[in-house]
């Protein structure tokens, strides 16, 4: 096991930074007055907002945790100038009018969105908390309200000798993943800008998470069952058993409550990640077929499962000013890869194939497919993810080389319960990792060690040339 990289996914039990006073931003008393008196609003909550809410309320009706926040943090040098901080952070807030909006179930099945029209009467005012532990920080963050509350975000900052931390705590309801690099550098820019003595920079105009929410609407209330889209969702679905693909491996009772595990190896050093990418050109596909390609061998060889069915969340940002607008706007797209009696490369070029395909289905929820297709189900249990992230494409190449290189940024994962196997594999610089979040229970632990080891053994035969001798270890099984 090695340490993850500035873009390897960490619990926030890992977050241990250089202790000193901390300051916080809350809602000013007029501000939460504001957000109660919020009138509806004829946006519906986007698919993905309203999944996000259904899962955090079934599981709290079950008396379990439920993994929501995403959790950032960078270091700033010098002393924390909090009038300035103050503006940048209000400024971000009355931006982006996602922050705007809270939710409500006025019956047990519908999300009714409340907006507060003015983004001036979002004011947060900063609030010295002294110093805190490492435990006393953690909880500081766990603790930022739900999502069935305005204001589930959480902005403050701990003040050490040097420098100063910021830390950035979102529910998911909010913003997604990718909105996080563009969050940090919304205000870091802002901030050098400020105290620097420059004007307030000006920010190219941000778009609307609202819109892309009556975007979204409109075109899923178009679909029927002989959409294509839809027909593929359907075909993917009752090939796997008439729901989404489950974890290939045992991840112990769902219905017993339990924080998230997290497992983060090297797949592969700088030159294996080269010679890996030299056999998927020479396959005909990219590094991501051959990802979603080892993935199907791994099953294979632990199940026997000779149809690998996977999941893998995909941006639908399609619009020049989503790039620019903090929101949720991620889809998952489906990848069917036959792996038995076959070479990798053919392998690699059909997973390929599945996802450059597959790609539009991100647009369309398997909620919405629920709706058109009721004799499908949802995920019977934690449902399987498998996500790639190149560090040399954009965005991520961007924010590293020009403005986040060196502020040591990083990204926690809340440590509560995962919904999923939830599955990443990082391409950097020098190396490629895989990190693996579960259930922290000893079934999981034991099950998902076994999962990693063959997903490490896969890529390793492939680097080495030995690939054609996949599958070797089929009775393997978990």
């Amino acid at each position: 096991m090695v340490a993850l990289g500035k873009f390897g996914v960490e619990t926030v039990r890992d977050w241990e930074p250089e202790l000193g006073p901390v300051v916080c931003w809350h809602p000013s008393p007029a501000t939460l007055e504001k957000a109660r008196e919020a009138p509806i609003s004829p946006v519906p909550a986007s698919y993905q907002q309203a999944g996000h809410i259904r899962g955090y309320r079934d599981h709290a009706a079950r008396g379990l945790d439920w993994s929501r926040l995403l959790i950032a943090t960078f270091d700033v040098t010098g002393k924390c100038d909090i009038r300035a901080m103050t503006y940048v952070i209000n400024a971000h807030l009355r931006r982006h009018d996602t922050y705007r909006s809270w939710f409500e179930y006025q019956d047990k099945d519908h999300a009714v969105r409340r907006t507060i029209p003015d983004p001036a009467d979002i004011e947060l005012v900063p609030v010295e908390h002294g110093e805190m532990t490492w435990a006393e920080l953690r909880d500081h963050a766990l603790s930022t309200p739900n999502p069935l509350q305005w204001g589930c975000f959480r902005f403050g900052c701990i003040q050490a000798a040097d420098h100063f931390t910021l830390y950035i705590c979102i529910d998911h309801v909010y913003v997604d993943a990718m909105s996080v690099g563009m969050v940090f550098l919304e205000i870091y820019l802002t901030y050098v800008a400020l105290v620097e003595g420059e004007a307030p920079i000006a920010l190219p105009e941000a778009g609307s998470y609202a819109d892309y929410s009556v975007r979204q609407h409109q075109y899923t209330s178009a679909l029927t069952l002989e959409s294509p889209p839809v027909r593929k969702w359907v075909e993917f679905a009752e090939n796997n058993g008439g729901t989404l693909p489950d974890s290939p491996v045992p991840l112990g009772d769902p219905s017993v409550a339990c924080d998230s595990d997290l497992m983060g190896v090297r797949l592969m050093d700088a030159s294996q990640t080269e010679q890996f990418e030299s056999v998927c050109t020479a396959a005909g596909a990219r590094f991501s077929g051959g990802v979603f390609a080892c993935a199907a061998f791994a099953e294979y060889e632990l199940t026997g499962a000779e149809t690998y069915y996977g999941l893998t969340p995909n941006d639908t940002r399609s619009a020049p000013m989503d790039f620019l607008t903090a929101g949720w706007f991620t889809g998952l797209v489906p990848i069917t890869v036959p792996v038995g009696a076959t070479t990798f490369a053919a392998a690699a070029r059909a997973a390929q194939a599945s996802f450059d395909t597959g790609k539009e289905l991100a647009n369309v929820p398997f909620d919405r497919v629920l709706e058109l297709a009721p004799w499908l189900s949802g995920p019977r249990g934690r449902y399987s993810v498998l996500s790639y992230h190149d560090a040399g494409l954009p965005p991520f190449s961007g924010l590293i080389s020009s403005q986040l290189d060196g502020l040591n940024a990083r990204i926690y994962h809340d440590g509560r319960v995962p919904s999923q196997l939830n599955t990443r594999v990082n391409r950097l610089a020098d190396e490629t990792q895989l990190t693996v979040v579960f259930p922290k229970n000893p079934v999981a632990r034991e099950s998902v060690t076994k999962y990693v080891a063959a997903l490490k053994s896969v890529y390793a035969r492939v680097a080495e040339g030995t690939a054609a001798v996949l599958p070797l270890r089929r009775d393997a099984r978990v």
